[in-house]
């Protein structure tokens, strides 16, 4: 028999473990071919797709974490298979094979694998090639579809470069190989285990990073997440570490002390079993659950992104249509009655109109000591248009003021009440009290007309007759019902407007059509990124319960020998498997939550219906991976 025909012996019957590794690498290099095929694309290299220009960077990068990913997950599939063969590769060389030999037919094996996934991932990548291209001119809104190319070059990168990949991390696993004496191969499986034992300081220790990341998630805000990020990742992930090593035997071994819990039933064979299991497989662990929030937290952060467009759009743009003219009666942009007019053309149902005039003085925000300007107007002119939006009404006395910051989710507070603000007035300084700081602008944001100081009526009226008509202000707001589907109107209207006053008109559709088409390309783009961690996961726990099987085997055999019915075994197999499947999933959505906190706080508003969306999608596919893993494992133990 030759090494060729014994490596594919020995694929073929232990297709069992390798085939969660087949899988995953055959998804990777899909979904690196995939993307690779647009990066080549003929029409994407002349420019012919200006569009494309938008998801360029976007997939080259997620091409670097496919390769990165790729990297450790083979590296990582790799270890464990050889430490798993150990008494295998004991027996060979007790046959009087040589390390060389040994070497040369796990080369052949894995080279064997590699071809199959790289074979697998190009042709499934080329069967799906279409349909992305298609969805992705439709995201694009490109005006003709993309067509359907396979760039050879696309091909060539793909096989040689993951192919280089798997025999570079083959030689490199194989290494310790050739170290290992024949005695120490045999008795691999066979080595006798201490009781796991724990650290209180480190147990401590794990507890205190988990609280102390979750509580500066739970309290970041936009001024505070750059300073906030990198403690939050550090503490998270030693807290993780040390919750599987370290935490989680303290657990175990009080279980232990239990006697109501431990002598009932088969818990004390349950819980001995996974005592050793867990301190075992704790780093396993710790990358599934690292994995699981990654996922969580990336695909929750698109979906919600996506989800939350039109929330953003109508907070920064409380009306869909904004104009700012500077001098009253002055109409250098486009008249009230024309823009009404061509609304009306193009079928948009007018909900309500605002009108409204200011002065600009400046102002100093003293908690950061910045000097902008700031939009004076009447209370009345305030509240009239704070109704329309189902906004807090302001009250305000002679001399007092409310300062107002565009930005709802601010959490800077730079007026309290009771503070003075200083400014000039048609060259007269005045100060007024602070009653207090409103957030949220009732106009749209743009940057001149952002911040506003509301003062009382009578003397907003005084003030405004030192101040020259052509100094004043005057905005012209239109909400229309059916919005989303004026662009048309839109882009009609932009034309008729002079191109150095095309600043001072601001539609929603226009900005919302942008950030709406990025949010769904980043969703598409980023989906595939998470399953693909989602598989890995999972291949993760899956080989890593094939490898044991053998232990696992024995141990049951001798639990029936002593009478442990079949019905008794399965049921601590199923706790076994569930508790190494789910518990990383449990830790990975407890850190998600948090992050999903997080975003709420920068996005100012609540993301938790979106969250637990994508939690129950991907406790879903947990659960259908883990009656697979359970099946299979099954079918395996039972051939004892």
């Amino acid at each position: 028999m030759t090494f060729r025909r014994l490596a594919r012996n020995n694929v073929r019957g232990n297709w069992h473990r390798y085939v969660a590794f087949f899988l995953c690498s055959t998804f990777s290099v899909m979904i690196f071919f995939i993307y690779a095929a647009f990066l080549f694309h003929p029409d994407v290299v002349s420019g012919n797709i200006p569009a494309a220009s938008k998801v360029r960077q976007g997939m080259i990068l997620c091409e670097y974490i496919i390769v990165i990913f790729s990297f450790f997950f083979v590296l990582y599939s790799m270890s464990a298979f050889l430490r798993s063969r150990k008494k295998e590769f004991g027996l060979l060389r007790l046959f009087g094979t040589t390390n060389r030999q040994i070497a040369l037919l796990v080369v052949y094996e894995n080279t064997l694998i590699a071809l199959l996934a790289i074979a697998a991932g190009i042709g499934f990548g080329a069967l799906f090639t279409k349909l992305f291209f298609m969805v992705l001119a439709q995201l694009l809104q490109v005006t003709s579809p993309i067509r359907f190319i396979l760039a050879p070059k696309a091909i060539w990168i793909t096989a040689l470069g993951f192919l280089a990949l798997f025999e570079l991390i083959t030689l490199y696993t194989l290494r310790h190989l050739g170290r290992s004496q024949i005695v120490e191969l045999m008795k691999a499986s066979k080595q006798p285990k201490s009781v796991p034992l724990y650290s209180k300081w480190l147990t401590a220790l794990a507890a205190v990073c988990l609280l102390s990341g979750y509580y500066m998630a739970y309290t970041a805000h936009i001024y505070t997440i750059i300073a906030y990020m990198m403690p939050i990742l550090i503490t998270v992930i030693v807290g993780t570490y040390f919750l599987f090593t370290q935490a989680s035997v303290a657990i175990l071994r009080r279980l232990q002390r239990t006697p109501g819990l431990y002598y009932r039933h088969t818990h004390i064979v349950t819980i001995a079993q996974l005592l050793f299991k867990i301190k075992d497989n704790a780093r396993t662990l710790f990358t599934a659950s690292i994995l699981c929030a990654v996922i969580l937290t990336a695909s929750g952060t698109f979906y919600v992104l996506f989800q939350d467009t039109r929330n953003q759009m109508m907070e920064r743009f409380p009306q869909s249509f904004g104009v700012i003219e500077k001098g009253l009666g002055v109409h250098e942009v486009i008249h009230p009655e024309e823009l009404k007019r061509q609304l009306a053309l193009h079928g948009l149902e007018l909900d309500y109109e605002v009108q409204l005039s200011g002065f600009q003085v400046p102002v100093t925000l003293e908690s950061m000591r910045y000097k902008t300007e700031a939009l004076v107007i009447p209370e009345q002119s305030y509240n009239r248009v704070a109704k329309l939006q189902r906004k807090k009404t302001l009250k305000v006395e002679p001399g007092h003021a409310y300062y107002v910051h565009p930005n709802r989710q601010v959490a800077v507070e730079y007026f309290k009440p009771g503070d003075q603000l200083d400014t000039v007035v048609g060259g007269r300084d005045v100060t007024l009290q602070i009653d207090g700081q409103s957030n949220g602008g009732i106009i749209n944001s743009r940057l001149e007309l952002a911040n506003m100081i509301v003062v009382n009526d009578r003397q907003y009226e005084e003030w405004s007759r030192a101040v020259p008509e052509s100094e004043l202000y005057a905005y012209y707001g239109f909400e229309v019902r059916n919005w989303k589907e004026s662009l048309a109107a839109a882009s009609h209207i932009r034309e008729t407007v002079p191109k150095e006053r095309s600043w001072q008109l601001e539609c929603r559709i226009e900005d919302y059509a942008a950030m709406h088409q990025f949010n769904s390309l980043a969703l598409f783009i980023g989906v595939f990124v998470s399953f693909l961690f989602f598989i890995a996961s999972g291949s993760m726990l899956y080989f890593k319960l094939f490898t044991e099987i053998q232990e696992d085997q024995t141990q049951f055999r001798a639990l029936s020998r002593i009478g442990v019915s079949d019905a008794e075994i399965r049921k601590m197999t199923t706790t076994q498997i569930g508790i190494s499947f789910f518990v990383p999933v449990v830790v990975g959505m407890v850190h998600a939550a948090f992050a999903y906190k997080t975003l709420g706080n920068l996005l100012g508003s609540s993301v938790w219906q979106y969250g637990i969306d994508v939690i129950a999608v991907y406790t879903g596919m947990q659960i259908l991976y883990f009656a697979l893993a359970r099946k299979a494992y099954m079918k395996q133990l039972a051939q004892s």
